[in-house]
């Protein structure tokens, strides 16, 4: 993911609430968002690049979203994937599930979410190692620090506030307010500058994803996909529930 905003247990509806775009090569392999046979109770997009994923949800009580942190050398080649943790904290199992600090230097620069009904932590590689438990509030995320005040990271929180005070249960007003805010991509050295949805022929925004998920643990995920021109091409909902996850 590039861009999203998170609701955390702040809501007297939602026990969390998710808005996120994902920006990648539109040549780049991935599989739509469902339920991955492999690894049962993971439901999330899949990169085929590198088996991992961007954000996702389980059956397990469990959900994860990462994002790029800005590098001016480049990603290392010899680094793991960074869906590797996505996929590993769905899963419940796998190296990364519960990452030690010093195992997340096997990463190029990323910042992640993960949560569960009883709590949501934040963990990143740089500009040190951190791990830490995110209080109640709103939060944006980017490929800069948490909360990191970039013009897009303001507007999509204001967007998922403004969802959240109408009252709202349908999230496809929420994925039309983020496909709305368009323009195309900007040189990396200008990235603060870039839009929420990026219209880009090579690079730009493959899909936007809203979770949801009430009191009483019975949740939602929404993703809605975007070809080369912006055009939707697909949305998949599917429904989970966190009744009595651990």
């Amino acid at each position: 993911m590039c861009v999203l905003a998170f609701a955390w247990d702040t809501h007297p509806r939602w026990k969390l609430a998710l808005i996120g775009n994902r920006d990648e090569l539109h040549a780049r392999a991935a599989a739509p968002l469902a339920r991955w046979e492999d690894r049962p109770g993971v439901i999330a997009g899949r990169d085929l690049e590198s088996g991992g994923s961007w954000l996702g949800v389980s059956g397990h009580g469990r959900l994860a979203v990462v994002t790029n942190r800005r590098n001016p050398a480049g990603p290392a080649s010899d680094k793991a994937s960074r869906g590797a943790l996505v996929a590993d904290w769905l899963a419940g199992d796998g190296r990364y599930e519960r990452p030690a600090l010093e195992d997340l230097d096997d990463f190029n620069p990323f910042s992640l979410i993960v949560a569960t009904p009883e709590e949501a932590r934040f963990l990143s590689n740089r500009p040190k190692a951190e791990q830490r438990t995110l209080s109640p509030g709103l939060y944006g995320l980017s490929n800069g620090v948490l909360d990191e005040g970039w013009p897009k990271t303001k507007r999509i929180k204001a967007l998922l506030e403004q969802w959240l005070n109408t009252g709202d249960a349908e999230p496809q007003p929420l994925l039309d307010a983020v496909r709305a805010e368009d323009a195309p991509q900007v040189p990396p050295e200008r990235a603060i500058e870039s839009p929420i949805f990026i219209l880009n022929p090579n690079y730009g925004t493959r899909c936007s994803t809203v979770v949801l998920v009430d009191r009483d643990g019975e949740g939602r995920i929404v993703e809605r996909r975007y070809d080369a021109q912006g055009d939707a091409t697909g949305e998949t909902t599917l429904a989970f529930s966190w009744r009595g996850a651990a």
